[in-house]
């Protein structure tokens, strides 16, 4: 390892390196390291680590490390990183995924040794079609270093990854040290109970101090107005990079947006985040269009999770050529740690998702000693009388704002709070019957929800019930002498491909109207009569669910346009909202905003306190309430159910809340009665939604398992009772 880093021209070690090394080459617990993007995170974990299985060799045949990560990219990227690490040593590298060839997985077992770099789903496999061979494999097992923690916290991938890893060590019978690597963590403690639910105080952090950079800030708005015949529309904007476009009615802020990036990124390496995949094959065709108009190679290629390996792979091979400008337009597939090398900037179309998925995307840019630079475009409609509330606020520049300050501030989103992950229990405990063929329920709760266990939430009581729910399912069978078995439908389950993956995609529901189909929407969101939903560019109404035959019946809403959500349709976290208050409450103007965001930030100034909302939270229209409540996408979605609960038609659209047929005086009343009572029981509020079918096995769960589950996973009952607090007092204290 001297050699290498001599061999490197390294002159010395960064400070989450050097920190790391006392703890991890001679292990005696659990590490979380976090630095910056490119800031020597894989390092930091491996040079000890392979000193210590040069220094101290296996007795016997047996993998020694274990490497988890979220993406096969990452892990092809990685593999090429650690073999060169080990050249000369007599450390073998291996990988282990669906691309790797049957031949290197048979030389592998018949002779272990070494470190293996695998994901979640292919771990699984191991345990399924394996499972006798599983402890001769790991039998040397000194280290699990997990990449990218982040990706994992929070998530049914996350549990099913500590489900596995907890496995794994009563195979073995012993406590195997974890590492986890992040360049995103919002509170280390909380991670650490990811990292190691039963002894979190025990996990030692190293939190690197380095890796901090100078950093170009711009967020450009945009108009978003119908087209107007005028002149010719150029092909690209004219100008010095951080110059306002010159205005032309015959441009839409799209083709702004385009010609903008055309401009600025072209002849250098950038990445470009469109939060979804229909944007990102949206732009990247646009940018294609314009190199071919102005007779240019194309420097534009989109990078998603549909497009092929190959595809992906071209593409990340092009932006580490350095003789080749290349700008990738990608949804969060370039988020992670994959080695792309340096690129010149970031770009941001549409608000960013979080604070976590902003600083990672930052991470990117300004990695050879140049600052990083952060270019952010966002679009705000035109406002008219009917235009709403949330859009006269420029909800979309706002968030915007709140998301980079905070960055600024350090902050990020803490990983949620504990949910069951009951979906993901019934697919460990499939699992688990696969691997032993057949286990007692006794060893199946001891292995899956115990102290140590992730999903220790789940009493003795609750883990009976959800035996007898997969029974009534014919998921899981029990023998005479007490053995739990695969029935017909877990058997079937098991021996699909498919059920490596503890995720899927959300529970898709065909939109009906006068029952034509106009699409199909993925529902991960509470569902009911009287639900606003905007679909084809028109606002519709929620007239009839059938649960069964997963359809939604919709009739046309009246009012004017509807009003732009922010982030795609991604959770945003009650801090940003706050912040977003707080923003518009004050006179600051940050100075990354261009002229029209500047323009865009009085607006919502001047709707902000026109209302009066730095003290109301309810606001009459016409028959009609609007409620204002600053909260996250969760505490609102809860305010929006309880309001239905208790017979307030209630529309939850963002960042504000409508009740169509009550007005403030009918709705301060409710919220007298919801706040007398205190908290309501989320079970039972979860009773009362539709749609709770969001996860992979959720249909095989009774009506109260999926209550509860739905119930710990959506709802926050307690924050949305101080909501209900807060607004009550400020609708009182605005009472004559």
């Amino acid at each position: 390892m001297q050699r290498w880093i001599y061999d490197n021209h390294w002159t010395g070690l960064r400070d989450a390196q050097e920190r790391a090394v006392p703890l991890l080459i001679q292990p005696s617990g659990d590490v979380l390291i976090s630095a910056a993007t490119a800031g020597g995170k894989t390092e930091a974990a491996f040079l000890p680590i392979i000193s210590n299985l040069l220094d101290d060799p296996a007795p016997g045949p047996g993998l020694q490390a274990l490497y988890v990560a979220p993406l096969k990219a990452l892990i092809n990227d990685q593999y090429a990183r650690l073999t060169d690490l080990c050249d000369g040593t007599d450390v073998p590298v291996h990988r282990w995924h669906g691309d790797v060839a049957a031949d290197r997985k048979t030389k592998l077992l018949k002779a272990p040794s070494g470190i293996l770099l695998t994901t979640p789903e292919s771990l699984e496999a191991l345990f399924v079609l394996r499972g006798t061979k599983v402890a001769a494999l790991f039998a040397q097992l000194r280290y699990v270093v997990i990449d990218e923690l982040h990706a994992f916290l929070g998530t049914e991938r996350g549990a099913q990854l500590r489900s596995l890893l907890h496995r794994l060590e009563l195979t073995v019978r012993r406590r195997v040290a974890r590492v986890g690597l992040s360049a995103t963590l919002g509170d280390m403690q909380l991670a650490a109970a990811q990292l190691r639910p039963a002894a979190p105080d025990q996990v030692s952090l190293i939190e690197s101090a380095s890796g901090g950079q100078d950093l170009r800030l711009a967020i450009r708005g945009y108009l978003d107005s119908a087209p107007r015949p005028a002149g010719p529309t150029p092909t690209s904007a004219v100008g010095d990079a951080e110059e306002d476009v010159g205005e032309d009615a015959t441009l839409t802020s799209t083709r702004l947006i385009r010609a903008h990036l055309f401009d600025v990124l072209r002849g250098t390496d950038n990445l470009v985040f469109a939060n979804s995949r229909s944007r990102v094959e949206m732009y990247a065709d646009q940018l294609r269009q314009l190199c071919e108009q102005a007779h240019l190679s194309n420097e534009f290629f989109p990078h998603h999770g549909s497009l092929s390996k190959e595809l992906r792979e071209d593409v990340e091979a092009a932006l580490k050529d350095p003789a080749r400008p290349v700008t990738a337009v990608a949804t969060t597939t370039l988020e992670m740690g994959i080695d792309i090398g340096s690129v010149a900037s970031i770009a941001q179309v549409g608000p960013p998702p979080s604070v976590a998925g902003l600083r990672q995307r930052l991470g990117r840019s300004g990695r050879r000693g140049e600052p990083a630079i952060l270019r952010t475009y966002i679009t705000e409609p035109e406002i008219d009388p009917r235009t709403p509330l949330a859009d006269q606020l420029r909800g979309s520049l706002a968030q915007t704002i709140a998301t980079i300050e905070l960055l600024l501030d350090g902050w990020c989103e803490p990983p949620d709070a504990a949910v069951l992950h009951t979906s993901t229990l019934v697919q460990q405990l499939l699992s688990l019957i696969a691997q032993h063929g057949g286990v007692t329920p006794q060893d199946a709760y001891r292995a899956l929800c115990d102290a140590d266990g992730p999903f220790s939430a789940t009493t003795p009581f609750r883990f009976k019930a959800l035996l007898r729910s997969l029974a009534d399912r014919e998921v899981i069978d029990q023998s005479r002498d007490g053995t739990l078995l695969l029935a017909e439908v877990g058997e079937r389950t098991v021996n699909h491909y498919s059920f490596y993956a503890a995720f899927t995609s959300p529970e898709e529901y065909r939109l009906l109207h006068g029952g034509r189909q106009l699409g199909v929407l993925p529902i991960d969101f509470p569902l009911y009569i009287g639900l606003g939903l905007i679909f084809g560019g028109r606002r519709w109404r929620v007239t009839g669910i059938n649960d069964r035959q997963r359809t939604i019946d919709l009739t046309r809403a009246a009012g004017g346009r509807p009003p732009t959500f922010a982030g795609d349709g991604a959770a945003v976290h009650d801090r940003i909202r706050a912040h977003m208050r707080d923003l518009l409450a004050n006179d600051r103007v940050p100075a990354f905003l261009n002229a029209t965001a500047r323009q865009f930030l009085v607006e919502a100034r001047d709707t902000f306190h026109r209302h009066e909302l730095a003290h109301r939270s309810l606001l009459p229209r016409g028959s009609a309430t609007i409620l204002v409540p600053w909260v996250g996408t969760r505490t609102a979605n809860t305010l929006t159910v309880l309001l239905r609960h208790h017979g307030v038609e209630a529309t939850n659209d963002g960042l504000t809340i409508t009740c169509e047929r009550d007005d403030p005086t009918q709705v301060i009343t409710v919220l007298a009665s919801l706040a007398s009572t205190g908290p309501e029981d989320p079970r039972a509020l979860a009773a009362s939604v539709h749609g709770k079918q969001a996860n992979k096995y959720d249909m095989w769960l009774d009506d109260a398992l999926l209550d509860e589950d739905y119930a710990a996973q959506s709802l926050d009952t307690t924050s949305a009772h101080q909501t209900v607090l807060r607004l009550l007092t400020e609708a009182n204290a605005d009472r004559p």
